[in-house]
């Protein structure tokens, strides 16, 4: 069949392995998963050359609209284009359901445990999580103690990263709390999608994303101060030079909104203004794409350059509201994570839909020994660190980087947990000419305004180098559009 030879025949021709792992595409016996059996048809009427084609301009079309990352110390330069796989990854929408409501579950019991934190406190003298955890953290800011933020929300927008564990089990990886990244790829992404397989996106049912910049704009607007009719909301960047540039400029257009540096902005009388040429214009409400640490040089870091000199007095005073809230990033913290199916319990009477991850905390004692003794077999990582950095894979790792991470976490146990590695699902993915398993885990998108509202879909990000379980943009990962049906297959 030469070059005219279909990717169906191709994916037989690369000897697909299934391995150990959950496949989302193919069972266990080899055939095709139903919600994946009109995927695999139109794959088996479609020539290679035509495929390539069109993921061809799918590329070209990222590098016209700017769809980039950045790359830190890389010599190879920092912007590169985002790697996208035109074999999506599909959920039906029985699974959808109980991932909708596990997600919801869960950033109601975090805002509540938020709110607790910084007031009563009453987990830590329950016990539910121990007090040295919570008042020695890294993002816990005590300065906005028995400080009622608007709305009583803490969370605006999550980004609560999945995966599949062998048997198919959808677990909870992490939370991303404090400025979660990625919305902009997804919309991206189903844009792309549209465009290479119009019939085919057609005929399946899916569930739109486009609405998400319209429902995160009306959680922003219902954070603004009840005084203001017509409410401003704006997007805070650190700037160009940061790696999620493209998704500030992308979010802002899409909600209409300026975007603006720390600079553009100005305190005066504890009110937020943006400079225009035509003068001080009011700010209500600011999308805050900056960590705490940076927002206020007269409160936190005194070196920031990126913050807004007294925009914590504004926002104290309640003529300002910021999304997410300062102070969220202690749930934020991989070692509260492991508390959060007791934090559901204990706030919500309920039993977590989404389990964690088994953790080990090497804040104790005896979990600590065992991450010593085994830190070659585990998956060790530091509690404030994202990106995929900051980790260890240990089966994957050098004896010198485990002896170099058994002595970090000697150093400073409070700063560690360990997991067992997870054999993360794999979706077929095009690399290098040919179909092949790749691992695979999901980020949705939760927004918290009037309701809580999760995006039925997300970011699926894929670890594009073989056998890697790193799914990060800055680590070599790439992304695939993900598909929530109306219906089941």
């Amino acid at each position: 069949m030469g070059v005219r030879q279909n990717l169906f025949v191709s994916l037989l021709n690369s000897q697909y392995e299934l391995g150990q792992f959950f496949d989302e595409m193919f069972a266990p016996g080899g055939g095709t998963r139903p919600h994946y059996n009109r995927l695999g048809g139109r794959l088996g009427t479609l020539p290679v050359d035509e495929f390539d084609r069109r993921r061809a301009a799918v590329d070209l079309a990222f590098l016209r609209r700017g769809v980039t990352f950045t790359v830190y110390n890389d010599t190879q330069g920092t912007e590169r284009i985002f790697p996208f796989d035109l074999i999506p990854r599909i959920i039906p929408a029985a699974e959808w359901t109980r991932i909708e409501a596990g997600l919801v579950q869960r950033i109601t019991a975090l805002n509540l445990f938020l709110h607790d934190v910084y007031h009563e406190q009453k987990a830590l003298k329950d016990k539910i999580v121990p007090p040295s955890l919570i008042l020695g953290a890294k993002h816990f800011r005590r300065e906005f103690m028995n400080f009622t933020v608007p709305r009583g929300i803490y969370v605006h927008i999550c980004g609560t990263d999945l995966i599949r564990d062998h048997a198919g089990n959808y677990l909870v990886l992490e939370d991303n709390l404090r400025c979660p990244s990625g919305a902009s790829y997804m919309l991206e992404n189903r844009s792309a999608m549209r465009r290479a397989f119009p019939n085919l996106f057609a005929s399946y049912g899916v569930r739109p994303v486009e609405s998400y910049s319209d429902d995160l704009l009306k959680a922003l607007l219902h954070l603004a101060p009840d005084q203001t009719e017509k409410p401003s909301v704006v997007l805070l960047t650190p700037g160009v030079f940061n790696s999620a540039y493209f998704e500030h400029c992308f979010l802002a257009r899409q909600m209409g909104i300026p975007i603006v540096e720390g600079r553009d902005l100005v305190v005066r009388d504890a009110r937020v203004y943006t400079r225009t040429t035509a003068g001080l214009v009011p700010v209500d409400v600011i999308y805050r794409r900056i960590d705490d640490d940076f927002l206020d040089p007269t409160v936190f870091r005194k070196d920031s350059m990126l913050g807004v000199p007294g925009l914590v007095s504004a926002y104290r005073a309640g003529n300002v509201a910021l999304a997410n809230s300062i102070g969220t990033g202690i749930a934020d913290d991989k070692v509260i994570y492991a508390y959060v199916p007791k934090l559901i319990k204990y706030y919500l009477d309920q039993d977590p839909i989404l389990p964690n991850v088994p953790t080990y905390l090497a804040s104790e004692m005896t979990d600590r020994k065992f991450i010593l003794e085994n830190i070659e077999k585990l998956v060790v990582k530091s509690a404030n660190e994202a990106g995929g950095y900051g980790m260890l894979i240990g089966p994957a790792s050098t004896k010198e980087e485990c002896d170099n991470f058994r002595a970090q976490v000697g150093a400073n146990p409070r700063n560690f947990i360990a997991q067992d590695p997870i054999m993360l699902s794999r979706s077929p993915t095009w690399c290098e000419g040919q179909l092949e398993g790749r691992h695979i885990d999901l980020r949705p998108y939760i927004l918290y305004g009037e309701k809580i509202t999760v995006t039925p879909g997300g970011l699926t990000r894929v670890a594009l180098r073989k056998g890697s379980l790193v799914v990060n943009s800055s680590q070599g990962g790439g992304s695939k559009d993900t598909w929530v049906l109306h219906g089941e297959e």
